[in-house]
């Protein structure tokens, strides 16, 4: 499971529906409806916050409008919906990790989509994600 901080537009049309499926996995365990990735360490960042369903909503919220954008027909109403609004952090490591990751995967998938991003000094997080100073999250699993 990969929940990305990087904001989605960055995605190839594969990473974004892997996103998509990936985050509504991740909704449905925050929702106690499957027994299988409860302990996956992506989704304590969503644990942390006060409503994690809220916040899990939120980031379905941006991947479905990145979605949208593109022509894709993802179905919004498989997203729960948030009653309250979510600002997760993510820290400055972890935002370049992840940059180093994706662009990794684009090189070899989509070298195209590569060349667009590769220049980029310091990609857009997710809406949901406020970037602050530090090393790579203690959850990630390099």
């Amino acid at each position: 499971m990969r929940l990305w901080s990087l904001h989605p537009k960055y995605l190839d049309p594969q990473g974004l529906m892997a996103l998509w499926r990936e985050a509504l996995l991740a909704q449905a365990v925050l929702r106690g409806e499957t027994r299988g990735y409860r302990h996956h360490p992506q989704l304590d960042r969503f644990k942390r916050h006060a409503a994690p369903l809220a916040a899990i909503s939120l980031y379905l919220q941006a991947v479905h409008a990145e979605a949208e954008a593109r022509g894709y027909s993802f179905d919004k109403s498989k997203i729960q919906a948030a009653g309250e609004q979510a600002i997760l952090t993510v820290t400055s490591g972890q935002m370049e990790y992840e940059w180093a990751h994706l662009m990794a995967k684009l090189k070899v998938r989509n070298p195209a989509l590569y060349q667009k991003w590769r220049a980029t000094a310091a990609p857009e997080a997710h809406p949901l994600f406020k970037v602050c100073a530090g090393k790579v999250e203690p959850w990630e699993r390099p």
